[in-house]
């Protein structure tokens, strides 16, 4: 080798220089770009969970808001009657008014689409003031009450506490609840 031209140097180094290229450099630039777009995959890919997240804050936050709400309207109106709730409180309103109830035969309730009615005849006999404070304080009672087929009439036998009988129906609402397929039964197939 000590007798090679110069030029003979120069190929043996660019052989050698080519096969550590093709060899090595090249098998690492290859992985080197397969990792790049694998990072560039991985980065799409957390993007688009970072949006995702967001996302499901956004729904989580409003599933706690909605749940909230539905919370409020339960108080109005309740997924059950509590037919022994109603009857304390219309009698504390109507003590509180310093009225007698005479009649509170609750009926049967009328189903809708996904709540009930519930229509409660009532007579109350008092003077004319305590029976507006007593509307005035059912339309304050956290449950929703309308008031329908209203009577009024003055009794015969007069006091300064007793002076008219009124007779009326308040009619509240509730919730009706899923009710689950009884035992046995099979849900039909979807065509």
């Amino acid at each position: 080798m000590k007798n090679w031209p110069w030029y003979g140097y120069l190929i043996l180094s660019l052989i050698i220089f080519s096969l550590v290229f093709f060899f090595y450099f090249k098998p690492k630039d290859q992985e080197l770009k397969s990792l790049r777009a694998e990072r560039q995959k991985m980065e799409l890919e957390v993007k688009d969970l970072k949006a995702k997240k967001l996302e499901l804050d956004k729904i989580e936050t409003d599933l706690a808001s909605m749940k909230a709400t539905l919370k409020e309207l339960e108080v109005i109106i309740p997924q059950k009657k509590e037919i022994s709730e109603i009857l304390r409180r219309i009698q504390q309103l109507a003590f509180d008014a310093r009225l007698d109830i005479i009649k509170f035969a609750p009926r049967g309730e009328i189903k809708k689409d996904f709540y009930a009615e519930w229509p409660i005849p009532i007579e109350i006999r008092g003077n004319y003031h305590n029976l507006a404070a007593f509307f005035d304080r059912l339309s304050l009672f956290s449950r929703i009450f309308n008031i329908e087929n209203f009577a009024i009439r003055s009794v015969q036998a007069q006091t300064d506490a007793l002076t008219i009988t009124s007779n009326f129906t308040a009619k509240t609402y509730f919730f009706l609840e899923e009710s689950a397929p009884p035992p046995g039964a099979q849900a039909k197939p979807r065509k």
